[in-house]
């Protein structure tokens, strides 16, 4: 696992560049001020973040920059075959702003990161931060099948996974197509206080606002109009028109997988990329995406065992409970039964003058 150790020392000096570069008092002509990204959605990751982005991105007042950029936070080892983007690349992401009042994006990874809060900070201390979070155990459950689908993790069964924890943690247990080792500790992904905790020291807790994916699935627009009166832009525009974003799935050619997945070939990739224009580089990506959606056909997941569940939700109790401490307020509907499948139905939203005036919803 050498070369993700490599990469990690590279990626940890590009971040630390751009903190540096964009920190306050770096000249002008190094950050011009409406080139940043001004509110960040940090995770966590299967909450409900790509239906937040996508629907953020539909508003007329915001403006979303490509999904997982994932460039702050040092201390995160993605494999080589994982673009993570310099400075000058990364903001050339926001030039495509035509006037919008916000600018944001979104990478799940950066609450997970015990560095991207305060990366984050450096960058604009003066930026709000959107938390998601979900039950623990649907959760994980979530990203096992996500990442079985991207090609990350290796093992053919949930339990096996989470019982490869110690091993993961010593650098095995692996394979060929792993690209983010950290994210298969599968029960360190979801220490969410320490988590939130990090940009309420950082930001002050009135710039950071925590959703519940629970209260999302069940309310999305209160939820969504909660965002938007957080971030300040009108939240009087919103009409609800239902179908599933980014729901469970499986690939179609497990061989087209590998060849997308494989290490070597991504990281070669990537390295070739660095060197495109910024208009060539998109092309290139958007075509890889349309690739990526050609080989995925959406499936139910298979409801997770009640047993194990109720064995994660004994483990994470003391977590929840200084969670909920921490936030003011009661988590007790993670103790809920899920939904069939456990799994909600996301709704999308298409954004038209509504035709009667609606009531803005306050933050659940």
């Amino acid at each position: 696992m050498a070369w993700l150790w490599l990469n990690s020392l590279e990626t940890c000096e590009s971040n630390m560049a751009i903190t540096r570069a964009i920190a306050p008092g770096a000249s002008s002509s190094e950050s011009p001020p409406d080139v940043r990204p001004d509110f960040f959605l940090v995770g966590a990751p299967k909450c409900g973040t790509t239906a937040m982005a996508h629907y953020l991105g539909r508003h007329p007042d915001i403006f979303m920059a490509r999904k997982e950029m994932n460039v702050f936070g040092a201390d995160l080892r993605f494999g080589p075959q994982f673009y993570r983007r310099d400075l000058s690349a990364y903001l050339s992401e926001f030039t495509p702003r035509q006037g919008q009042r916000r600018a944001g994006e979104a990478s799940v990874w950066h609450l997970f990161s015990s560095q991207a809060a305060a990366e984050i900070k450096a960058f604009n201390p003066d930026a709000r931060i959107i938390i998601m979070l979900r039950e623990p155990s649907e959760m994980l459950y979530s990203l096992y099948y996500q990442f079985r689908f991207d090609g990350n993790e290796p093992l053919p069964a949930f339990e096996d996974a989470l019982a490869a924890q110690d091993e993961r943690r010593a650098g095995r247990a692996f394979g060929r197509q792993t690209y983010f080792p950290q994210g298969l500790v599968y029960r360190d992904t979801v220490r969410y206080t320490d988590q939130v905790r990090r940009y309420f020291e950082a930001f002050g807790r009135s710039r950071v606002l925590v959703i519940l994916y629970e209260e999302f699935a069940a309310g999305v627009e209160a939820s969504y109009r909660a965002v938007l009166d957080f971030l300040g832009v009108d939240s009087t525009r919103v009409e609800l028109d239902f179908r599933v974003i980014n729901g469970n799935k499986r690939v179609r050619n497990p061989a087209l997988r590998a060849v997308l997945s494989d290490r070597f070939i991504r990281a070669t990739a990537v390295n070739v990329a660095r060197k495109l224009p910024q208009p060539l580089f998109r092309l290139l990506h958007d075509f890889e995406r349309r690739l990526w959606k050609l080989n995925e056909r959406p499936v139910d997941r298979p409801p997770l065992a009640p047993d194990l569940r109720a064995a994660l939700r004994r483990e994470f109790a003391p977590d929840i409970e200084r969670l909920g401490a921490l936030l003011g307020r009661d988590l007790a509907l993670w103790n809920q039964p899920p939904r069939p499948h456990g799994i909600p139905t996301l709704p999308a939203l298409a954004l038209r003058p509504a035709r009667t005036p609606a009531v803005a919803c306050s933050s659940g």
